[in-house]
């Protein structure tokens, strides 16, 4: 054989290694990514808890408008109480995916936004189109919910209980919410935390 020849098998055996290692790698990542599910909204709350009933509260929306947050719905619908402030970043970045998921579950779920303060709420609502959503400006209501940090979320199912809640940084975490509800979990954190504490208990047996 002469170089050439030579040198042409070692580089097909290396390209064929490679594919090799490659594809087991893409196995791995596969197996990691079933395995490791997506983190739910962090559940931080000192005041309410998953469960409990939610504070009824009528209140004076932004358009003058009395709404009803909490309390036994009459047309069986629940409420994503949603806490935002003009001046937080991470709330105005979620607003497309907010009113996205607010559009995707109309069919059981109603959007009402919360804040407090003295900023300019009424330019807010404007400049993201958020008209169309009850708007209501109360410091009661985010102390009644336990609300510290934002953006943060509270679902509250027809009967008037507290389905799920947590800090919101993302689509996914606020679809965990409504995950956590479906599956009458008070968190996709302890439901994690439940399969791993089985699987251990499995593993002992």
């Amino acid at each position: 054989m002469d170089f050439i020849t030579i040198s042409n098998a070692v580089l097909w055996i290396v390209v064929i290694l490679q594919s090799i290692v490659i594809y087991a790698l893409t196995r791995q990542v596969g197996v990691l990514f079933e395995r490791v599910a997506p983190a739910g909204a962090l559940a931080i709350n000192q005041t309410i808890e998953v469960g409990a009933i939610a504070p009824n509260l009528a209140l004076q929306s932004l358009d003058s408008k009395l709404v009803d947050v909490g309390g036994k719905s009459a047309n069986n619908r629940s409420q994503l109480l949603f806490f935002v402030s003009p001046d937080c970043p991470v709330c105005k970045t979620l607003l497309p995916a907010l009113k996205s998921a607010a559009k995707s579950e109309k069919s059981w779920i109603d959007l009402i936004l919360a804040s407090d303060g003295k900023q300019e709420h009424a330019a807010f609502v404007k400049q993201y189109e958020l008209e169309q959503h009850p708007y209501i400006v109360s410091e009661l209501l985010g102390k009644s919910y336990g609300v510290s940090k934002l953006p943060y979320a509270v679902v509250i199912d027809e009967t008037g209980k507290v389905a799920s809640m947590g800090i919101i940084n993302s689509r996914e975490h606020l679809d965990s919410l409504f995950e956590a509800k479906e599956r009458k979990i008070p968190s996709i954190q302890a439901y994690m935390q439940d399969q791993a504490s089985e699987e251990k208990f499995v593993e002992i047996k």
